[in-house]
């Protein structure tokens, strides 16, 4: 039975969710503005008809949207976000959705690895979904079952959001080894002590210490920096080389918004504070990974 969806942002990953679900439901599509696809001319009347709105945006709108359409949505539809960024207050589409949502409405976010021009090249993704309302994922189930988005029931909403989002920070690093030819034994090194400190931030949020090792954690960690089309592995690169006119992008952001809000004591986790020293002082790339790297011959790294 077809679903009624309404795809907000026709970017990437807009094009890419309408290529998975097209075939199999009734898509309506509305950006920057306007209705792109649909049956009526404003945001608030499809908004009125949708089972699902399928949020394809940065975070930062997110809180302007949902506010704007919350007044319109049918009691049974779901909102869902597949954004991994913090917004300008330092907060998660997660948390944005709780806020304005707050009890009255579901909503829920699918993370993991699932790069818009595989998916549109019709190769497999992998996601996992957390909901507000758990009985939701028969919704997930029936929006992704003929499409090649491998989607898996989770828990844990805030530590999954937690999770994609700071992987972009130590992606970074991932750039930098391989551009400074570090060695695949850095990069097993990398991939180990970036899942070790996810795991104790994301406790420090409440979560669950095994919530990192999921496709939104590192499944997502290892799809961005280790793909040479990624823009963090190669923000990194560019870092190592010494390329500084333009670092920017999502890790970026959320270093400087963790930063800002003092959202966790992120001092207190080596490899981040090494991401974040690098990319706010590049110069001292070099000084600063050699400092890491003695760190480490003095301290002994506990699994978590």
């Amino acid at each position: 039975m077809k679903l009624r969806i309404l795809i907000l942002g026709y970017g990437e990953m807009g094009h890419a969710m309408e290529f998975l679900l097209a075939a199999h439901h009734d898509v309506r599509i509305w950006n920057m503005g306007e209705v792109v696809k649909g049956s009526h001319d404003t945001l608030e009347a499809e908004v009125a008809e949708a089972e699902v709105v399928l949020f394809c945006l940065p975070v930062n709108p997110h809180f302007e949207i949902a506010q704007r359409i919350a007044p319109f949505l049918t009691p049974n539809s779901v909102c869902l976000t597949i954004a991994k960024g913090l917004d300008e207050s330092g907060r998660t589409a997660a948390q944005v959705f709780d806020r304005v949502f707050d009890g009255h409405h579901h909503y829920g976010v699918i993370y993991g690895p699932m790069i818009s021009e595989e998916l549109r090249a019709g190769r497999l993704g992998f996601a996992d979904a957390v909901l507000s309302d758990a009985a939701d994922f028969e919704v997930i189930r029936r929006l992704f079952r003929d499409s090649g988005l491998v989607c898996q029931q989770a828990s844990d909403l805030h530590g999954r959001s937690w999770s994609v989002i700071l992987k972009n920070v130590y992606a970074i690093l991932f750039g930098m080894a391989d551009e400074l030819k570090l060695g695949d034994n850095m990069r097993g090194h990398l991939v180990a002590a970036s899942i070790a400190e996810l795991s104790g931030i994301v406790q420090s949020f409440g979560g669950q210490a095994h919530t990192p090792y999921s496709y939104a954690g590192l499944g997502d960690l290892i799809t961005t920096a280790t793909s040479e089309d990624s823009h963090h592995h190669e923000l990194g690169r560019k870092l190592a080389r010494g390329e500084w006119d333009d670092i920017s992008g999502e890790g970026v952001h959320t270093l400087r918004m963790v930063e800002k809000f003092r959202v966790f004591d992120w001092q207190a986790y080596p490899l981040f504070a090494l991401s974040h020293d690098i990319v706010t002082a590049p110069q001292l790339l070099r000084e600063r990974l050699e400092e890491y790297l003695q760190f480490l011959r003095g301290t002994e790294i506990c699994p978590i």
